[in-house]
């Protein structure tokens, strides 16, 4: 007779392969999956799942979240649970919170503010220390990392817009082989922000060079994606033929109306750069809108030293005129004030227009929006985040159509208590992927999208033993109603959890049942195996 710990029965099966679904049971024991199919006669179950009219997939993988900032303070991360998602990938845009050069940590805040964390608040250098924290949180999903260039270049070189010395590349590397030695999964880099924007290409490729020595991807969120969204692609891809690592393109997109379209043209180049043989794919998350820093439309120039030169930048008169001549430039392009949004920030002069346009805060004071903006910036610290209204949805569609795009939700809220007026996809992403774009819309079939949240990202990842629902592989398994399954969250009211997702396991615990949550919280750090041998 076959004991299980779990037994999911009368479900419609969708693994993850891409495969049409399929009736099928799924039996669990000891955090694995042991079938799928019919159940053996005389199988039991200590607890039996009735999925009848719903359907059973793997969970899926969030391979771009920011969630390593606020896991700790929402362990139960229920805007992931609620949308299906039982692994989150975190170290993205360049940024991780380690490695932590203690000499530096009032440096490391420049990026580190994100969900309002703080180095000081972080008591770890190394991903091992971060993962002993996560772990000590009990968090009810999985974390897997990337290590960001940015952060290495701060523990390396601080926030000044030079090239490193060859002690401080030196520097980046040996923390690079580190965290690679103690588990992350990837290199990320966030070549659009300062101070990862500050590297050329050849640090890049140097970083990059040594992360494929150690079986890591690399992820980018490249250097531009408006006006020069084409030239950021060439130069990711030449950084994957120069150094030889697995590229991953970080939510592929065109910003501004003159570059809507241009998505055609960066897909046309991976897809040639993929039949040269470079392993490389994409990801995108299924809204027209962005969420940022504001200090993303800023010069390079204006950010080198970090946010307490841009602070005193801006209390100078010709250098903040200099400033604002530069953002005043790409308004109609890359910087619509109608469309910029304030989502976060500190306490100040703005507050109480979260929620409200740069364009509607300068026509209610007279002023100039690239004259409200840089005010906003010195009103707030510098740390302001926005919803950025400059995309185009055709665009979102084609890159949800490529069959190497993954689904991701570029998140870090994870529960409604972080206030502001975020974007909506921290709540919604996979939610809106499964409804909107499959069962509404039909952009995609249903075992297209499962695809794109499970099998795709876990296969981008090196993750073998995730992904699919399949005999021997890790239970994380999300049931979900498709005929209600939908995001909730709008940009006008964000702060509102998908639903329909109705039971969720993970690592073989369930977490979810009947869409109420459970006392378990069964989520690791995964970490990855280094490669069998060294790779020259």
């Amino acid at each position: 007779m076959l004991e299980l710990d779990v037994l999911a029965v009368g479900g419609t099966v969708v693994d993850g392969t891409g495969a049409p679904g399929r009736r099928a049971d799924v039996g669990v024991r000891g955090g694995r999956i042991v079938f799928v199919g019919d159940a053996p006669s005389g199988a039991t179950a200590r607890e039996v799942i009735d999925c009848a009219g719903q359907v059973v997939t793997p969970g899926f993988i969030d391979l771009h979240s920011h969630a390593d900032f606020t896991i700790r303070d929402a362990p139960a991360a229920e805007s992931c649970i609620r949308q299906g998602v039982t692994t989150i990938v975190t170290g993205n845009c360049g940024t991780s919170p380690f490695p932590i050069n203690p000499a530096r940590r009032h440096e490391h805040d420049t990026t580190l503010a994100r969900g309002g964390s703080s180095s000081a608040e972080m008591p770890w250098e190394d991903f091992d220390g971060f993962a002993r924290e996560v772990e000590a949180a009990a968090p009810r999903v999985n974390l897997a990392a990337l290590v960001g260039h940015a952060t290495l270049r701060i523990a390396a070189l601080g926030t000044e817009l030079r090239p490193p010395t060859s002690e401080e590349t030196a520097t980046m590397h040996k923390l690079l082989a580190e965290a690679a030695e103690q588990g992350v999964f990837g290199l990320s880099t966030g070549l659009i922000y300062a101070p990862g924007s500050f590297a050329d290409t050849d640090e890049i490729v140097l970083l990059a060079t040594e992360a494929r020595r150690a079986g890591l991807l690399y992820s980018t969120h490249m250097r531009d994606e408006g006006d020069h969204l084409i030239e950021a692609v060439v130069e990711a891809l030449e950084t994957a033929r120069r150094s030889g690592v697995r590229l991953q393109i970080s939510h592929l997109k065109a910003m501004g109306p003159a570059n809507h379209g241009k998505v055609h043209e960066a897909l046309t180049l991976i897809d040639s750069a993929a039949a040269e043989g470079l392993d490389v794919a994409c990801d995108v998350y299924p809204y027209a809108a962005s969420s940022t820093r504001l200090t993303s439309r800023l010069p390079d120039w204006a950010l080198d030293g970090g946010m307490e030169a841009l602070l005193a930048r801006l209390e100078d008169r010709e250098t903040r005129e200099a400033i604002a001549a530069e953002l005043r430039a790409k308004i109609g392009r890359t910087f619509l004030p109608e469309g910029t949004v304030l989502a976060a920030m500190v306490p100040g002069r703005y507050s109480e227009w979260v929620g409200s346009s740069i364009r509607e805060i300068a026509t209610a004071e007279g002023r100039h929006p690239a004259e409200v903006s840089l005010d906003v910036l010195r009103g707030h610290g510098g740390e302001v985040w926005i919803v950025n209204h400059a995309m185009s949805e055709a665009d979102v569609e084609t890159v949800l159509r490529h069959r190497n795009s993954a689904v991701v939700s570029d998140g870090w809220e994870l529960d409604l208590t972080g206030g502001g007026h975020p974007h909506p996809r921290h709540f919604g992403a996979f939610a809106r992927a499964l409804a909107r774009y499959a069962r509404d819309r039909g952009v995609l079939t249903l075992s297209q999208a499962v695809r794109k949240m499970s099998a795709l990202p876990a296969a981008r990842l090196g993750l073998t033993d995730r992904g699919t629902l399949a005999e021997g592989m890790v239970a994380d398994i999300t049931v979900f109603d498709p005929a209600t399954i939908t995001d909730t969250a709008t940009y006008e009211a964000p702060l509102s959890y998908a639903r329909g997702v109705r039971h969720v396991l993970v690592n073989g615990s369930p977490v979810l049942r009947d869409g109420v949550f459970s006392v378990n919280r069964p989520g690791k750090v995964l970490r990855k195996k280094p490669p069998a041998a060294h790779v020259p």
